[in-house]
């Protein structure tokens, strides 16, 4: 049976979120820093906007997106 390190790691993709991957997980990021989590499971940022990066803090919630309808915004009843 192979080592827990050996072993494929589980890794789920969402395209508006996270990277879940399974842990425990080391990372190093752009600049070298390396950290570590000891969870089960980790939420690794996409977006960049986490305050605890590379960590997810779900700030990716936070973005506002594109209007897809091609409708012209509401009136407000101040304009007259």
């Amino acid at each position: 049976m192979p080592k827990r390190s050996e072993r494929a790691r589980h890794v789920t993709v969402d395209p508006d979120g996270p990277l879940l991957v399974e842990g425990p997980v080391r990372v190093v990021v752009d600049d070298g820093t390396v950290f570590v989590s000891q969870r089960f499971t980790v939420a690794i940022c996409t977006c960049r906007r986490s305050r605890n990066y590379p960590w997810c803090d779900t700030s990716h919630r936070r973005r506002t997106k594109p209007r897809t309808d091609h409708a012209p915004p509401p009136a407000s009843d101040s304009e007259a």
